[in-house]
């Protein structure tokens, strides 16, 4: 399926390592919002028995979506599976075993970035919305990164530091370089 998606254009302008970047952002608000929600407790009677756990192993899968997202992100940047394995105490054959499928279903979706449903009408996007709407991505977490003020008063808190995808200028610069 090769026809163009709706934000090709949006997309072509972020790098690889861009778009996993994003990714991770976005799972890493995820799991930041559901923390929050075991923080009050003045609910806690409303919550049938129980319930603070159900809250609290939704946080664990949400964290654990978070670690593949930075995994396929430090792969991008050029991470070995020693360097990652070192931070998750296991072998490296074990962090290859363990997140080989994930890379394989990000590396897929960037040749098939969407499939039909069962209909035939709709597209299904097969990037995860942050990749596969960067535009979005970057206002929704920039934006949430300032509220939170973790940027202080940074308007870009997450799209600024984004490595981007070089322009067809600058690769005929970089050819002309290296060649």
């Amino acid at each position: 399926m090769a026809e163009a998606t709706p934000y090709d254009v949006d997309r072509a302008r972020f790098s690889r390592q861009a778009l996993a970047r994003l990714v991770l952002c976005d799972h890493a608000v995820d799991v930041a919002d559901s923390a929050r929600g075991l923080v009050a407790t003045r609910h806690d009677p409303d919550t049938g028995p129980g319930g603070r756990v159900s809250h609290a192993r939704w946080l664990i899968d949400l964290a654990e979506r978070a670690l593949v997202s930075a995994v396929v992100y430090e792969r991008e940047r050029g991470a070995s599976w020693a360097d990652i394995a070192g931070y998750l105490g296991i072998e490296p054959s074990e962090a290859e075993a363990r997140f080989t499928a994930d890379l394989v279903r990000w590396d897929e979706a960037f040749e098939v970035p969407y499939r039909l449903d069962e209909t035939g009408r709709k597209r299904i996007p097969q990037l995860p919305t942050a990749a596969y709407d960067p535009a979005w991505a970057c206002r929704h977490l920039d934006r949430w990164a300032l509220l939170q003020r973790l940027g202080i008063d940074d308007e870009g808190a997450v799209s600024s530091g984004l490595v981007m995808a070089a322009s067809d200028e600058e690769e005929k610069d970089q050819e002309g370089v290296g060649g």
